[in-house]
């Protein structure tokens, strides 16, 4: 029997445009992995919907003179259109306000109540005079009681990603008017995840998630308090006790129950209504929840707990990739501020596989990343043209020119030719990892070292001298088989993430089906069709000219020269010191060889690193930055001959040179040729 994989993204909030900060967090690593499972012939269903309740949408829809249902059509549709345009793969896309999403919502709550796990009482909320109502949560801001941050949501704090109760926070002020509030009486019900500590500590103890997400999750179950799951509105699911006329779901409570609810739309839809149970009711299953490192204690605690308080065995997440923030030239990505990429005009510039690729490549999956328009140029035209497509062009212009047009048969192998093939298996298996793993980064550059290594051995064979020399036919046609079976890998190495031209590159090798659904094992043999005649080869990728990415770049030179924003400081040079200061500071070529992070410190690396004439521990603060993996095996600058110092305890021999302004963007300097121990003057 298939392995069973149900993957889901968190439902885009239907109140306003998505865009390619949003697609990074939780959606392109979603895609790409269900596609990769696809491929290795696995039973995979990937689900997600628009999420349409909530305070916000009333707020937004009263401000645009619609009703909350106008609303939420008019953006449901807007970003079904965005995730098509992306080339998505979800096996069904669904939305909150649904007939079955009610009903399974109210199940769920009458569930929890009969269980014992939801209680009614009268406690103070907050109410604002001003305003003569009680203000939900997103009408709510005030201090965060956890950061000090000024300006927290009423449910979270967007700083810490710490999420309360609106009570909690310190000065609490109508979003509306600013004016204050006071705490007045009103009945609502509330969900004791107080009850669920030691279930969820017991369930959580042993999974093998992130870092981040484990250790979030697990100190937030240490505290955890009875929350709020009901609101005044008209505008939600309605609490289905008689007693609760005039109430509604919290949105928190009832959108993760969207991923079942859109699963039985899904079975309905294609006429076996009872087949969600196989993936749901499975304990074999394996549930991936994709989210924003905003949302994990609602998928990582929340949810769990009100699947644990069920009658029906529901399947709990077993794992939760969350992913980190991305930001648009070092700014939050904002469309009020103007500071966003406008997608009508990107998708008249560039393509899509474009962007998916360059996404994976800065996938922010251990910290906060950044959408750089030169950088997406770079990628595209350096990576993507310059190494990826060339090679595959190249190739197959040559086998057009030289080889009769059909796949050239392999002969005896030298070393070159087996050190070559060895590679490619090597970059498959690799590559399966990654995905396996959700590390898009890693795969974009596994895809780009083959790349480079098959140019290096395109130019090293110098097929162009052997097709002069008639007794060099057979090395010839060997070097083109291996650079054929190069390109089979490839396609099917990229096809996750750029699937569009991971096909079209598929169909110029000789292919007439599609690349898609268990495919993995077949072409990973690298089997050939020898003899058959390739089609025309296609240009795959085109060049970004330097006008595409100006005019893009001029419109936030504008947003900013229209808020009066301020641009970036630069901090003022430090004192003047003479080169004799400049000399006393010894700078060698370190190579790190062990690194790990420190218990109990968020900024903290210990790091192992070889000078050449000897080994140093070193203490450093980039842990915000930069992960050990991504260290280890690199070759930094050390400052050698700095005093020692014990930081948390551990002794520090040397300083990482490191640039940036803060510990949450600093940028390593790698050294790439310069052997160990070397001085850096």
């Amino acid at each position: 029997m298939k392995k069973k994989i149900l993957i889901t993204s968190a439902l885009p909030y239907a109140n306003g445009p998505i865009h390619f900060g949003h697609i990074a967090g939780a959606y392109l690593p979603a895609d790409v992995y269900a596609r990769f499972e696809r491929l290795k012939g696995r039973d995979v269903l990937y689900i997600c919907g628009s999420d349409e309740y909530g305070v916000a949408i009333t707020l937004s829809a009263e401000l645009a003179n619609r009703t909350p249902k106008e609303h939420v059509d008019i953006y449901h549709e807007m970003i079904k259109d965005f995730f098509e345009k992306l080339n998505f793969s979800f096996d069904h896309y669904s939305r909150t306000t649904t007939e079955i999403h009610k009903k399974l919502s109210q199940e769920f709550f009458l569930d929890l109540y009969k269980n014992g796990y939801i209680e009614a009482k009268t406690e103070k909320h907050l109410f604002s005079e001003k305003e003569n109502k009680f203000l939900a949560d997103r009408y709510v801001i005030g201090t965060c009681p956890k950061c000090e941050y000024e300006f927290a949501r009423g449910d979270e704090c967007p700083k810490c990603s710490r999420a309360f109760d609106a009570k909690e926070l310190k000065n609490p002020r109508s979003k509306l008017t600013n004016s204050k509030l006071i705490l007045k009486p009103s009945k609502h019900w509330y969900m004791r995840f107080d009850k669920f500590k030691e279930k969820l500590s017991s369930w959580i103890k042993d999974k093998d998630w992130k870092d981040s997400v484990l250790n979030f999750s697990k100190e937030y179950i240490k505290d955890l308090k009875e929350r709020a799951i009901t609101r005044d509105s008209t505008w939600g699911v309605p609490v289905p006790l008689e007693e609760a006329k005039g109430k509604v779901l919290y949105v928190w409570f009832d959108a993760p129950i969207g991923y079942i609810s859109a699963t039985m739309e899904w079975a309905e839809k294609i006429g076996d209504k009872e087949k969600y149970k196989d993936y749901w009711f499975d304990e074999k299953t394996k549930l991936v929840n994709f989210i924003g490192k905003d949302n994990i204690p609602f998928h990582g605690v929340f949810f769990p707990a009100m699947i644990m308080g069920q009658k029906k065995p529901y399947k709990i997440v077993d794992d939760l990739p969350a992913n980190e923030f991305l930001m648009l030239e070092k700014r939050q990505f904002s469309k009020s501020e103007k500071w966003y990429i406008d997608l009508k005009s990107f998708f008249e510039k560039f393509t899509t596989d474009q962007i998916r690729f360059y996404l994976a490549s800065i996938a922010p999956e251990t910290h906060d990343s950044d959408f750089l328009w030169k950088d997406f140029q770079m990628h595209c035209n350096s990576e993507l043209v310059g190494k990826f497509g060339n090679f595959i062009h190249r190739t197959l212009t040559f086998i057009q020119r030289f080889a009769d047009q059909k796949i050239p048969k392999s002969y005896a192998l030298d070393d070159v030719d087996q050190k070559f093939l060895d590679d490619i298996i090597k970059s498959i298996t690799d590559i399966d990892i990654a995905y396996s793993n959700y590390k898009l980064r890693k795969a974009t550059q596994i895809i780009m070292e083959l790349s480079q290594i098959a140019n290096v051995y395109f130019d090293h064979k110098k097929p162009w001298k052997m097709a002069k020399d008639e007794s060099k036919k057979e090395e010839l046609f060997t070097c083109l088989n291996l650079c054929l079976k190069c390109i089979k890998a490839l396609s099917l190495m990229t096809s996750p993430i750029i699937p569009t031209s991971s096909q079209k590159i598929w169909k110029m090798i000789g292919n007439e089906s599609g690349l898609s659904q268990g495919k993995w094992d077949s072409v990973k043999n690298l089997n050939l069709e020898e003899g058959k005649k390739l089609p025309p080869p296609e240009v795959i990728f085109q060049k970004i000219e330097d006008e595409k990415v100006i005019e893009e770049m001029d419109k936030l030179k504008e947003a900013l020269d229209d808020q009066n924003m301020p641009k970036k400081a630069i901090q003022d040079l430090k004192n003047e010191i003479s080169y004799k200061d400049f000399d006393k500071i010894d700078m060698r070529v370190g190579k790190i060889i062990e690194a790990e992070k420190i218990e109990k410190s968020e900024k903290l690396l210990k790091l192992q690193v070889d000078l050449g004439f000897e080994k140093r521990q070193i203490i450093s603060g980039i842990a915000k930055s930069i992960t050990p993996d991504e260290l280890l095996n690199k070759k930094v600058i050390v400052v050698a001959n700095i005093k020692k110092a014990k930081l948390m305890g551990f002794e520090s021999d040397g300083m990482i040179l490191a640039a940036g302004e803060d510990d949450d963007s600093l940028e390593i300097p790698f050294i790439q040729d310069m052997e160990i121990g070397s001085s850096v003057c």
